[in-house]
């Protein structure tokens, strides 16, 4: 085939093959899409997903959904979108230094939350409770991609399978899907702890002393300690991997965590009216499917129906929602 009448989306497949290592997933050799489609000529199909996704609606409600922190007052405070994001630039860091396919790493990342509730983890656990067979926001994330925005995104499989299996239990078919497992627990620890101690919860001589020695004492020299130690534990080995000493000094963060902010603390004191604000909406349009409106709520049953459409939510619509439903309206009387 002359140079001429290669495609841009050919060149950077045949860049690919010629550059990644021998454990990339290739553009070329993905196993597709549910739906077959013809080949772009500028994009390979893990480029696509990840333009399909950042162009989603579901991508954009990111952006009004907690991360930890429930309404916070200050502009700074980590949303599910800045999560993603920072997740997303982990995992194509990684990516890059194991010479791994950084499109299909960065495509689950964007789209690996796509399923959380409104108020965060508060919202997920709400939903587990009430709605039969329970509720975990890695599973919606890919019924988001598949069924629920605009007919389902139809994703390659390997983008689907990482969103899927991208909790620590998961177990990602790709190592690029490992980047993105890896990235999502190295962001959250690291920004929460940046988060709460911008909020007042933490100080920074709080923190565990030796998880500071293994990894720094600032943000940004723990994230570059984790990175650096995923990169060089994992050249060579044909997986991605941490462990030893950087990975017990984040399991000792992530646990200092959940002892001194996730759990009682001041920052989430706002969560038994969030999880209340959940469960009256998730009920109330079970009882009433015909006013969940819109893409989101078109499953003919009516408690997926209401999963589906309260899921979607975005904090302040799901505010919004209960206020009008269950708050009452003043009135003013006309002599």
């Amino acid at each position: 085939m002359s140079h001429d009448k290669v495609s841009i989306r050919e060149r950077t497949e045949e860049t690919e093959s010629r550059t990644l290592s021998s454990t990339a997933t290739l553009a070329r050799s993905s196993r597709g899409r549910a739906r077959p489609e013809p080949l772009c000529a500028v994009r390979t199909v893990f480029q696509r997903d990840r333009d399909r996704i950042i162009h989603s609606k579901a991508f954009r409600r990111l952006k009004d959904k907690t991360q930890v922190f429930i309404a916070p007052e200050a502009d700074h405070f980590r949303t599910r979108l800045t999560h993603t994001l920072e997740v997303c630039q982990i995992a194509r860091t990684v990516a890059r230094g194991l010479g791994l396919n950084e499109d299909l790493a960065e495509a689950i990342a964007l789209g690996h939350d796509l399923g959380h509730t409104p108020f965060g983890h508060a919202g997920e656990d709400v939903l587990n409770e009430v709605h039969p067979g329970g509720f975990s926001h890695n599973e919606q994330s890919l019924r988001v991609v598949d069924v629920l925005e605009g007919g389902g995104l139809n994703l390659t499989w390997e983008v689907r399978d990482g969103i899927l299996n991208h909790p620590w239990a998961g177990h990602p078919a790709t190592a690029e899907g490992r980047c993105v497992q890896l990235a999502d627990r190295i962001a959250y620890v690291n920004h929460d702890i940046d988060d709460a101690i911008r909020g007042g919860i933490l100080r920074a001589e709080d923190l565990p002393g030796a998880a500071v020695k293994a990894l720094g004492d600032t943000h940004g020299k723990r994230i570059n300690a984790l990175v650096t130690a995923v990169i060089e534990q994992s050249l060579g080995k044909g997986s991605v991997v941490l462990q030893g000493e950087p990975l017990q000094a984040l399991d000792r963060l992530r646990a200092f965590l959940f002892d001194r902010v996730y759990v009682d603390s001041a920052a989430k004191k706002e969560e038994d009216k969030a999880k209340g604000v959940v469960e009256a909406l998730y009920l109330h349009f079970s009882r009433h499917p015909a006013e969940a409106s819109g893409s989101y709520a078109g499953d003919p049953d009516p408690r997926l129906r209401a999963r589906d459409y309260v899921a979607g939510m975005t904090d302040r619509f799901a505010i919004a929602q209960y206020t009008r439903l269950f708050v009452p309206r003043t009135w003013k009387f006309e002599e």
